[in-house]
C-alpha cells in the first residue's frame, strides 16, 4: 500500500503543511504503508531539513496545473492533499479513481475528498455542507490533529511541572519556519526588555525573514538561544514555562504539553482556531496586524510573566484541548480507505 502527500510550502505559506503531513506519514509508515511526497523546491527544502529519508516525487512548482499533472502519473494507492490552492476539480483530476484525503482548515471551497481532516476547535460538520461528495467522512477537532508522538510521550511530566506553581524560567518563541513579515525579530525586540534573565529559546527556519536580525540579538543577549530548523521541538516545548507562538499547527503541540501561550495570529485562516482556543482559556490571542498590537503584546506578556494562577489555568485548559493521539486516529481512518 502506498500514499502520496501533496503539500504547499514557501516563504508566505511556511512549512506547517509539510510538517503536519509528515507527522501523518510517519504514523502510516508505522503501519506498513509506503509514503512519498510530491516535491517542488519549497517542499524539498522542508524535507531536507526534517525528513531527508522520505521518498520524493519531483514537481516543478506548487502551481495547480503542474501538481495535477505530476500526481496523475505518480504511483500511489491514495493521495493526501494539504494545499489550500487546490479544490475539488484539482483533487479529482489529479487522483482519478484513487481515494483522497484532504487536510483543510478553511471550509471555503468544494473538496474532491473521501475523507476530510480539519482539526480546528470551532469546526462543525455543517461548515462543510455542500462542499463535499455525499459519501465523504469528516474527521474534525483537535482530537484528530496530527501531532508527533514525542509530544505525547512528554505530556505527563510537562503537565506535572506546569501545575506546580513555580515562577517562569524559560520562554519559547516559535512563530513559524517562514517567519512571515519578520515577526520573530519584532516580537523579540518587544519582549527582551521585559524578561530580564529569563532564558529564551527562539525557533526559526533557515530561510526565515528576520534570521539575520535574530542572530544579531543573540550576540547581545546571552540568555537568547537560537534554534534553526530544530528537530527537538518536543523537548523545547516541554522545557518552556510559557510561549509566544504562531497560530498554525504548532498550537496543538503546545496544547498537548499544556504550555501557556501568547498566540500571535499571523494570517486570516488562523483566526477562528485562535479565538476558539482563547475562549477555552488555553491561550491569549493577538492579531499582529491589528491597531495597537505592540501595546497589547507588552500588556499580555506582562500578565503571563507575573500571574502564576493564570499560567496554571491556561496550562490545564490547553491540555484539555488536545491529547496528542490524533495522528494515530487519522492513520487508522486512512488504513480503512486503503482497505
Amino acid at each position: 500500500m502506498s500514499v502520496l502527500f501533496v503539500c504547499n510550502a514557501g516563504p508566505e505559506v511556511g512549512g506547517g503543511h509539510v510538517m503536519r503531513s509528515l507527522t501523518l506519514a510517519r504514523a502510516l509508515q508505522a503501519r506498513g504503508v509506503a509514503v512519498s511526497f510530491l516535491c517542488p523546491p519549497a517542499v524539498t527544502a522542508v524535507l531536507e531539513a526534517f525528513a531527508p529519508d522520505i521518498h520524493r516525487v519531483w514537481a516543478a512548482s506548487t502551481e495547480g496545473a503542474r501538481i495535477v499533472a505530476a500526481v496523475r502519473t505518480a504511483t500511489a494507492d491514495l493521495v493526501v492533499f494539504d494545499h489550500y490552492g487546490l479544490d475539488a476539480d484539482d483533487h479529482r483530476a489529479a487522483a482519478g479513481a484513487r481515494p483522497v484525503l484532504v487536510i483543510d482548515d478553511l471550509a471555503d471551497r468544494p473538496l474532491g475528498a473521501d475523507l476530510v481532516l480539519d482539526s480546528g476547535p470551532s469546526r462543525e460538520p455543517e461548515d462543510y455542507v455542500g462542499l463535499l461528495p455525499a459519501h465523504a467522512r469528516l474527521l474534525l477537532g483537535p482530537a484528530c490533529a496530527p501531532v508527533r508522538p514525542e509530544f505525547a510521550a512528554l505530556r505527563s511530566e510537562a503537565l506535572a511541572r506546569r501545575t506546580a506553581g513555580a515562577p517562569p524560567r524559560r520562554l519559547l518563541v516559535s512563530l513559524g519556519l517562514g517567519d512571515p513579515g519578520g515577526v520573530t525579530a519584532r516580537a523579540l525586540e518587544m519582549l527582551l526588555p521585559m524578561t530580564g534573565e529569563l532564558a529564551i529559546d527562539v525557533v526559526m527556519g533557515a530561510a526565515a525573514a528576520s534570521l539575520s536580525k535574530v542572530r544579531a540579538l543573540a550576540l547581545v543577549y546571552p540568555q537568547l538561544t537560537l534554534h534553526i530548523d530544530s528537530r527537538d521541538m518536543a523537548a523545547l516545548t516541554a522545557a518552556a514555562d510559557l510561549a509566544v507562538g504562531g497560530g498554525g499547527s504548532s498550537s496543538w503541540e503546545r496544547c498537548v504539553l499544556g504550555l501557556p501561550t501568547l498566540l500571535l495570529i499571523l494570517a486570516d485562516n488562523q483566526r477562528p482556531a485562535a479565538r476558539a482556543l482563547e475562549s477555552a482559556g488555553a491561550v491569549m490571542a493577538l492579531e499582529v496586524a491589528a491597531p495597537g498590537f505592540a501595546g497589547h503584546f507588552e500588556e499580555d506578556l506582562a500578565r503571563l510573566l507575573a500571574d502564576g494562577r493564570l499560567r496554571t489555568g491556561m496550562a490545564l485548559a490547553a491540555a484539555d484541548v488536545c491529547d496528542g493521539e490524533g495522528a494515530g486516529r487519522v492513520a487508522e481512518a486512512v488504513m480503512g480507505l486503503l482497505a
